[in-house]
């Protein structure tokens, strides 16, 4: 599948972040190539904040506490099916982190 993705104009540090259209509801996404994908109508504010929460992501990866593929997400060797979580909730042990951090 083929897409679009632009240079985000807000740099912060090194890490590559690109706009696109996500999916509804989506604000960003972490990559475990270590890049960030910001959906394309976010204000400034809102980016500060995608990429915040995002860059907590990046660091669970970087840390092996954190991975992913398209059916679950794996949490410190404990397996969650994306299929029966609502992704991007509060309570999720990942997401607490980094609400918590961001």
């Amino acid at each position: 599948m083929a897409f679009k993705m632009k240079p985000c104009s807000v740099i912060i540090d090194n890490t590559p972040i690109y706009t696109q259209k996500l999916e509804d509801g989506v604000m960003a996404e972490a990559n475990r190539n270590g890049s960030i994908l910001l959906s394309e109508n976010l204000t400034n504010k809102d980016i500060k904040k995608a990429v915040a929460h995002e860059k907590v992501h990046l660091d669970q990866i970087e840390r092996g506490d954190l991975d992913y593929d398209n059916n679950n997400v794996y949490w410190k060797g404990k397996k969650y099916p994306r299929s029966t979580m609502v992704e991007g909730a509060k309570n999720l042990p990942w997401e607490k982190e980094a609400y918590r951090k961001a």
